[in-house]
């Protein structure tokens, strides 16, 4: 994957210069790789092999990845200046050019997509990576509610347009943010996997109902380890989620319960794989390595 970002991205000598440096520096500055691995493990899984048609909506997750994290970490936003354990984008590139970096890093992954076959794949897989970065219901909407949310004494009241049973307004925002900050674009990892396979639509819904559980679990456990690992841990500034008054799990339900809702996600996500055989043990596998990560 490595090698592919590194030759999807402009050159750092390509005209403007800073600008390629920017988006080089965001995208090859480290990282799990998770998005673009579970993209190649669920086309394996609902195919028997990754395919190299899954390579292309891999490498556009993690550039879409890449630009939210440059963006999230701009003074308008989260306001940090360490990320992957080393400075930010805007602090070595400032704030004008890593917002461009951002801008840039979206246009060329859906650049890529484009440049799938046939033509009816790279429509399906635009869509789906543009609902998952975006709003209502994606990234771009999470991000907002998630700076809404921020700091404010979010009121107990009744959940009137659902059937639902009534819960504290500060539950339901908080997956609300969850579910679309982190994890539509972690679901729709799975989705486009399944998609650049071939997958049924059974499949598909499998991989996307897989997609929601494990998304929402991630977010968990990143709210639990701001509070219980170090900057070191993080590659990134620990601390910062209570410090800027962020709504986590942790804090509406308590880091015991926070746990507890995690692992059970990450435990009914894996049973949705249960009679897929041998080809979906790298999924399984890079699931269950999510559940245990410490960074």
């Amino acid at each position: 994957m490595e090698g592919y970002l590194e030759r999807v991205l402009p050159s750092a000598q390509q005209f403007p210069q800073p600008l390629h440096r920017a988006m080089r520096h965001g995208v090859l500055g480290g990282g799990k790789r998770l998005r673009p691995l579970l993209c190649l493990a669920a086309a394996q899984a609902a195919a028997g092999n990754w395919r190299e048609g899954a390579l292309r909506p891999a490498i556009a997750l993690e550039l879409i990845h890449a630009y939210s994290l440059i963006h999230d970490d701009l003074p308008a936003m989260d306001d940090d200046e360490l990320r992957r354990g080393q400075p930010t984008c805007h602090i070595i590139y400032g704030e004008a050019m890593a917002i461009l970096a951002g801008d840039g890093l979206q246009c060329l992954a859906f650049e890529i997509l484009a440049g799938c076959r046939p033509a009816t794949l790279a429509q399906a897989l635009g869509r789906e990576l543009s609902r998952a970065a975006g709003t209502p219901a994606g990234m771009v909407a999470g991000q907002a509610a998630d700076i809404w949310a921020e700091g404010r004494r979010v009121k107990a009241a009744p959940n009137a347009k659902s059937r639902l049973p009534r819960l504290p307004a500060a539950r339901q925002l908080l997956e609300l943010i969850h579910r679309r900050k982190t994890g539509a674009l972690l679901r729709a990892a799975l989705v486009m996997g399944g998609l650049a396979a071939g997958a049924d639509p059974a499949r598909l819904r499998d991989l996307r109902r897989m997609g929601a559980d494990i998304g929402l679990a991630f977010q968990i456990q990143d709210d639990l380890l701001d509070r219980q690992a170090s900057t070191g841990q993080l590659g990134k500034t620990a601390g910062k989620d209570q410090a800027q008054g962020k709504l986590t799990y942790p804090g509406v339900y308590g880091e015991q319960a926070a746990h507890k809702q995690a692992a059970r996600l990450s435990r009914r996500a894996l049973r949705v794989l249960d009679g897929w055989g041998k080809a979906a043990l790298p999924l399984r596998e890079l699931v269950e390595s999510m559940a245990e990560r410490q960074k």
